[in-house]
């Protein structure tokens, strides 16, 4: 499938990353490589750039899109190993991570992937094709209980037990396997579905079930601070976010490395011994125009 390139926060992301020409940088989510392309760009023939992502099927696209650049290492992983990648590499710092997190709309867009609403498509989610676990395990094996939960936390959804019930009711007859037929289930569960404000009644569940599929949130407060571990003097980590539980994730993370001495204020002299290990360079969010355009 050919990839569309509009990376999300480019131009931000660019400049707040400050790229020195001979650094080593790791764009995490590789994608269709766009912010990859103007890293490169920005490097000298010393420089490195390390693309990671867990799909397999954005690699060699990324790779023909790149194709001119030497200084280039692919590595199908998730970005959430990056001690382990950096250190089967031979690497101990780098000089700038970057990660984009989130589904792409490529993604999306491919039907047989599943992540979409608006096509019946067989019921699937999965970023990485080669785990076994899929939307369609958690949709019809969950208990009702477990299945309002991540709806309601993953998606937000303030009618999370009305789905969770109707899907367990469906499921009793025959298995859900396809996105049209869980769609329709979240349509009929709410109220008003047709004058649903907010986008597609089903759009919340959506991203709730992708994602549990790809446990994207309960690693990343670590990967925050395995990223910070592995950068060098002066390096720069920036994340992009698109959910509030990914955001906060990130903050918590980046408050904690930030704090320095814990001794109680009345100790005369600090016995804890901890600094800080990262300085926050931009305390205002930027905010894209667009929640999602394509890596």
């Amino acid at each position: 499938m050919e990839f569309n390139h509009n990376p999300v926060l480019l131009e931000e992301t660019i400049g707040n990353l400050d790229i020195k020409a001979n650094g080593i940088y790791v764009d995490g989510t590789l994608g269709g490589a766009g912010h990859s392309l103007k890293i490169l760009e920005r490097l000298s023939s010393e420089g490195l750039l390390i693309g990671i992502d867990r799909d397999i099927d954005a690699i060699k696209p990324a790779e023909k899109r790149l194709n001119k650049f030497a200084n280039v290492k692919y590595i199908n992983d998730n970005h959430d190993n990056i001690k382990q990648i950096l250190r089967e590499l031979g690497i101990k710092a780098v000089d700038g991570i970057l990660l984009d997190l989130g589904v792409s709309s490529y993604q999306i867009d491919e039907d047989e992937r599943g992540f979409s609403y608006v096509r019946n498509s067989p019921l699937d989610m999965r970023m990485d094709k080669s785990q076994d676990w899929s939307a369609k395990d958690v949709v019809n094996s969950y208990s009702e209980e477990r299945l309002a939960k991540i709806i309601y936390e993953y998606g937000e959804e303030r009618f999370s037990r009305q789905i969770a019930r109707r899907i367990c009711e469906y499921r009793k007859d025959r298995e859900i396997t396809s996105t049209g037929k869980l769609a329709e289930i979240i349509e009929k569960s709410i109220p008003n579905s047709n004058g649903f404000k907010g986008g597609h009644p089903a759009k919340r569940t959506f991203q709730a079930i992708r994602i549990e599929v790809n446990n994207e949130i309960e690693p990343l407060y670590n990967t925050v601070k395995d990223s910070i571990d592995v950068l060098g003097k002066g390096g720069r980590l920036c994340i992009i976010t698109f959910h509030s539980l990914e955001d906060r994730a990130v903050k918590n993370a980046y408050r904690d490395l930030s704090e320095g001495c814990t001794c109680p204020k009345d100790l005369p002299y600090c016995i804890c011994g901890k600094k800080s290990a990262r300085k926050n360079y931009h305390k205002k969010t930027n905010l894209a125009d667009k929640r999602r355009n394509e890596k």
